[in-house]
């Protein structure tokens, strides 16, 4: 499995992890009716969920998929925004 692959299959997890997240703040809300509490809750695990996401490197300069200059985007680059290698290929 190439990063690229793997990156996007992180891609994906966080999507999931996104929708349940809010799932369980809209849950809360509905039962209990203190967002605050269950918000903090759900940034701390999508946080935690996430930090894999600085793994996810180029294998020839370092540079990390998701990052586009200084913002950070939810889908990796397919090819290297440094020194153009390809990430989809397996060397």
């Amino acid at each position: 499995m190439t990063v690229f692959q793997r990156a996007q299959r992180h891609a994906w997890f966080m999507a999931g992890a996104l929708v349940l997240a809010i799932l369980f703040v809209v849950v809360v809300e509905r039962f209990f009716g203190h967002t605050s509490i269950a918000f903090g809750i759900a940034i701390i695990g999508l946080v935690a969920a996430n930090a894999r996401m600085l793994s996810f490197n180029c294998t020839a300069c370092g540079k990390n998929l998701f990052f586009r200059g200084i913002f950070v985007v939810p889908w990796p680059n397919r090819v290297c925004g440094k020194c153009g290698t390809d990430l989809d290929t397996n060397d």
